[in-house]
């Protein structure tokens, strides 16, 4: 059965591919990006051409371009049965060379992004009590890693906020998922697009050349494993599909896509869940 879907962040990459691949499923997407007149207007007319997209100007750090946004699909559709948060952004750099502001953006569109998209939508489909609300996560979901540390904190931020919400939520049918997708060769790795990067500099030279060693062979690791196992962004482009037509109730609240890990994310993530019961159990809370 056709859907009204929406997927944020589809000027590049990773929502790019999934807003084709949910169209070509016979899925009305709505392609949400922002400057769809500006710097992206060529991608915007693109997908504009294809079968069963409609492109959506949306800029997920702007409240009131989401809700607008928001209300225009109401509008026409009367209905959005899945939202696909994907819009995301990277960045790189010793932790204590960041600024706090691009920390506070890097945060806008990882975790403020994702919250606005939710409340903006949410009294549509608590009100159809039906929904089904997907999330880009990474693949290090419950640790972090050095040299990437504000992109890690931003990530666990909307973890934690989609497994709130979908507690709260399970009364009104609407599931949620995040996907441990891992690292794939999009924009948002290869450089072509900008990142949220560490910028004192007086900082980083203070680290010196045994944190740039460190720094470029974990990029090495991760480029070289990413080379290795031959990762296909359409593979997640079809997990979400998946998810989509997957029955109602059957969702997981967390799904790994990410081959390098070689099975260690679902694992790790299997145990945390598993703690978590117990842990909930022995409080009495009623989940």
């Amino acid at each position: 059965m056709s859907q009204v879907i929406l997927v944020t962040g589809t000027s590049t990459g990773m929502g790019k591919l999934t807003a084709l691949t949910l169209a070509k499923a016979g899925h009305t997407t709505i392609a949400a990006m922002r400057d769809t007149k500006g710097k992206n207007q060529a991608v915007a007319k693109e997908l504009a051409a294809v079968r069963n997209i409609e492109v959506l100007d949306f800029d997920v750090t702007s409240d009131q371009s989401v809700e607008d946004g928001i209300g225009q699909v109401i509008s026409k559709h009367g209905k959005i049965d899945v939202v696909v948060n994907n819009a995301g952004v990277a960045g790189f750099g010793v932790a204590e060379a960041y600024t706090l502001d691009q920390v506070r953006k890097m945060f806008d569109v990882n975790f403020y992004g994702v919250y606005r998209t939710y409340q903006a939508v949410l009294p549509h489909m608590r009100s159809a009590k039906s929904g089904l609300i997907i999330n880009l996560s990474t693949g290090a979901s419950g640790f972090t890693l050095p040299f990437m540390v504000p992109y890690f904190a931003s990530k666990f931020a909307m973890e934690s906020l989609v497994e709130g919400f979908d507690l709260e939520l399970k009364p009104y049918n609407i599931e949620n998922v995040s996907i441990a997708s891992g690292v794939y060769p999009t924009e948002m790795n290869n450089g072509s697009k900008a990142g949220i990067g560490a910028n004192k500099e007086a900082i980083v030279v203070a680290y010196g050349e045994e944190a740039t060693k460190r720094f470029e062979a974990m990029g090495g690791a991760l480029f070289g494993k990413m080379a290795d196992f031959n990762m296909n962004p359409q593979t997640v482009a079809d997990g979400i599909l998946n998810l989509i037509e997957m029955p109602k109730g059957t969702r997981p609240l967390r799904i790994a896509m990410d081959a390098v890990a070689l099975g260690a994310d679902q694992e790790f993530m299997d145990t945390r869940a598993a703690m978590k019961d117990k842990w909930v159990k022995n409080y009495g809370f009623p989940f």
